[in-house]
């Protein structure tokens, strides 16, 4: 997706609803179940250590064992974003004119592959078919995603298969596995990226966790030690009030919040099917991707040619100024897939019942058909 000025527009508008629901009722009232509230859970005793030179002395070395723990490997590297570590790993290991190749369990990839490839002058190629996969002497990377943006989970003999064959070329095999090490790990009971044979994984400390918005690299002291000079070169790396909020955040962690998801998620699942409605199942939760609510939209007697993700950004918006309800398209990043997904096993959850959520659900449907049939789309987005 090409990122626009029009896609920032938006974010702002999303932003500002927020701003003013805590401005008049406070935070407390937001319902945030994107999956990526994190968090920046650091008490007085660390805030006093968050200096240039005291607080990586003493949080480097717990994010170390926490990291190792959480992602295998013998070294972790604490980043600013994920997308930062993705980036950092093509400039170091690949060499213009080569081919990245890109496994995952349904297209596309995160955009941050591609954009660094194109960077560095590199070929990208992506797969989500094993009869299709495959690699040549122009290969220099290869990229596994664990667990896409829209929580389709790769599945662990395809996974063995491709790390398999990168190594019979003897290929370096890197994995996103933004949210999935956590949902990989706690529903399906995979095993780490590393342990699957794979040299570096990266996850972000903000997805299915009480963590910041920031990225944590793990895989061989080797290899870390090389791609942490880029990253140092390029200033990505995670400062350290990040670091100290990483390290919490993997204090805290419990895969049991992500199981009793698992588990209730088919609950809500029925719910909403009684309404009529036809959500797809997500690990934890579930989501309407943006033809599916355009769809629902015209069997409720909507005749437009509105593009369907600019209707799935209304809706989000439409949810959280209605109902306090935060979902991707109206505050994520731009560039973000458009999907309403949305996550049982974020904290958020025990502000509301399952009944709360699916009329809140439901009754947005009919109020952004309103909204499309009376021309206020522009008010609503950008208004």
């Amino acid at each position: 997706m090409t990122v626009t000025l029009d896609e920032i527009k938006k974010r702002e508008k999303g932003l500002s609803i927020i701003n003013k629901k805590i401005q008049s009722t406070g935070i407390d009232s937001l319902i945030d179940l994107t999956g990526l509230a994190g968090g920046f859970d650091v008490t007085p005793g660390d805030i006093s250590l968050l200096e240039t030179y005291a607080g990586p002395a003493v949080f480097d070395e717990r994010i170390q064992k926490l990291g190792i723990e959480h992602l295998g490997g013998s070294k972790v590297l604490p980043l600013n974003r994920t997308t930062s570590g993705i980036a950092a790993t093509i400039i170091t290991l690949v060499k213009p004119h080569t081919t990245i190749v890109h496994y995952l369990p349904k297209k596309p990839g995160h955009p941050s592959i591609p954009r660094t490839a194109k960077l560095v002058n590199a070929n990208y190629v992506e797969y989500s078919s094993l009869d299709e996969f495959m690699v040549d002497d122009n290969t220099s990377l290869v990229f596994i995603t664990g667990t896409t943006m829209d929580h389709e989970v790769i599945d662990v003999d395809e996974f063995k298969k491709v790390i398999q064959i990168a190594k019979d070329n003897d290929l370096l095999v890197f994995v996103d596995d933004a949210s999935g090490a956590r949902v990989r790990r706690a529903v399906y009971n995979q095993p780490t990226a590393i342990d699957l044979g794979a040299d570096l994984s990266v996850t972000s400390t903000d997805k299915m966790m009480e963590g910041p918005r920031g990225g944590l690299m793990a895989g061989s002291a080797e290899l870390i030690n090389r791609i942490k000079l880029t990253v140092n070169e390029y200033g990505w790396e995670a400062q350290a009030p990040l670091v100290a909020a990483m390290v919490k955040a993997l204090e805290k962690y419990s895969p049991d919040d992500i199981r009793d998801a698992f588990i209730q998620k088919d609950e809500l699942y029925d719910k909403l099917v009684a309404k009529n409605l036809n959500p797809l199942k997500t690990p934890t939760g579930f989501m309407f991707k943006e033809d599916e609510i355009k769809l629902q939209l015209e069997k409720m007697g909507l005749v437009c040619d509105v593009p369907s993700d600019i209707i799935a950004t209304v809706y989000s918006m439409i949810l959280l100024e209605n109902y306090n309800v935060i979902t991707i398209p109206a505050v994520g990043m731009p560039g973000a897939s458009k999907t309403i997904r949305l996550d049982w096993s974020a904290k958020d959850s025990s502000k509301l019942s399952m009944d709360e959520l699916v009329d809140a659900i439901y009754n947005t449907f009919a109020e952004c058909k309103d909204v499309i049939e009376n021309n206020q789309i522009d008010d609503v987005l950008y208004g």
